[in-house]
């Protein structure tokens, strides 16, 4: 085993029991290791229907019409991968490895694997994941999907995931975060580092839909070099136990942008620790964290946090939050912080209800007040999220007409 290697583990080792900043803290000990082996599925659509209508929940298409490639993890085993565009290479994280010995170079060295107990285990456990590659100049035609889904009892899933979007590059990625219907329990942690080159855009879309008692730890750090595009979109509208996460990206080239929006619904029983945070590496950098969460009885908190250390760094930061019921809560926490002059960085933060008048407003246009309070939601959330399917959105406007008529 080479030095870092060696080290990296030892890192790894003492950090086991490691508490996160953030977040309820979950025993490991009491969950079992989910499955590293899995009967191959080589076509998404002979899945039962069921199932199906998971992967359709949080945007995975199974016939993978409108789809670049597709790769689905069940519980810690990759157990489908395709692809129809020759200009990208998808495949497991393990293999990628195995392949190209100058991915060491890549992996490991944005998520530190001390973190926390989450990262710590996810390191030990020598997890895989998917790799997507993008070469300099090449842009994906469609976005690719993938897949993590806890499919046992139960079970801790561990995963890492690797991005590459070479110079001038494009690419679209759809990652759908899930249980099976009857697994209630268990806790899924994902490390995912991402790496966009100069002058490449990468735009990233996370849907979460878990069951009610499942603990989800994603722990996710991207680069940004000279020119390059980060987007980043996450939507958790479903019940769940606890999620807690808090996205690094790096600016470390001239001219480097990244927005990060964020919805998501806290319903009784929920606790949703969000956040998002830019760092401003490099001059002329920018960026724009949104955040929308409504709280239906669960607990909320939304962070956000920008650090500028070069000058001409912009970013304005957003965290709004409605409170629909008495049972529930929101916070948010703004962070700014200037370490260099000629730096622009704004926030604005409010958390409250609907407004009494907005509603009566619409009723007197011939709404009633349950479609009145729809409407309002449906736009509070509205944040510009493209490319999700059509099955997507109607999953997302079912959920709001709940919520609504949930109050």
């Amino acid at each position: 085993m080479q030095t870092d290697e060696v080290n990296l583990k030892k890192r790894a080792e003492s950090a086991a029991e490691k508490k996160a900043a953030f977040g309820e803290d979950f025993e490991l000990g009491k969950f079992e290791e989910g499955s590293r082996v899995s009967k191959p599925i080589e076509d998404l659509q002979t899945l039962d229907e069921e199932s199906k209508r998971t992967l359709f929940q949080v945007g995975v298409i199974p016939s993978e019409e409108g789809r670049s490639g597709s790769l689905l993890v069940l519980d810690n085993a990759v157990s489908h991968s395709s692809l129809k565009d020759k200009n990208i290479e998808l495949t497991s994280t393990q293999k990628a490895l195995k392949k190209y010995e100058w991915l060491k170079d890549y992996s490991w060295k944005l998520v530190a694997v001390d973190t926390d107990k989450y990262t710590a285990k996810t390191y030990l456990e020598n997890a895989d994941g998917y790799f997507v590659r993008v070469p300099a100049g090449k842009k994906s035609s469609m976005p690719v999907q993938t897949c993590l889904m806890l499919n046992s009892k139960k079970v801790y899933q561990t995963v890492h995931n690797i991005i590459i979007v070479e110079e001038g590059a494009s690419l679209d990625i759809i990652t759908g975060c899930t249980s099976r219907k009857g697994v209630e329990e268990g806790i899924h942690m994902g490390i995912s580092e991402m790496y966009v080159k100069k002058g490449a855009t990468l735009n990233f879309t996370m849907i979460h839909n878990w069951a009610e008692q499942i603990g989800v730890r994603p722990r996710t750090v991207v680069h940004v070099e000279e020119g390059g595009t980060y987007v980043s979109n996450y939507i958790c509208l479903k019940p769940v136990r606890s999620v807690q996460m808090y996205p690094t990206v790096k600016l470390e080239g001239k001219g480097a942008v990244t927005r990060l929006n964020t919805i998501a619904i806290a319903h009784p029983g929920s606790e949703l620790d969000l956040g998002s945070r830019a760092i401003f590496n490099a001059p002329d950098t920018k960026a724009e964290l949104v955040s929308r969460t409504i709280t239906i009885g669960g607990r909320i908190i939304a962070r956000g946090e920008m650090i500028a250390n070069s000058k001409g760094a912009k970013g304005h930061l957003e965290c709004k939050g409605l409170v629909l019921t008495d049972k529930g809560s929101q916070l948010a926490i703004p962070i700014l912080e200037a370490n260099v002059d000629d730096v622009e960085l704004t926030h604005e933060a409010a958390v409250g209800k609907i407004a009494k008048d907005q509603v009566e407003y619409l009723m007197a246009r011939g709404l009633t007040e349950d479609e009145a309070v729809g409407m309002i939601v449906r736009g509070f959330l509205d944040v510009g999220i493209r490319g999700i399917p059509e099955e997507l959105k109607n999953e997302i406007e079912n959920t709001i007409t709940q919520t609504a008529f949930g109050m």
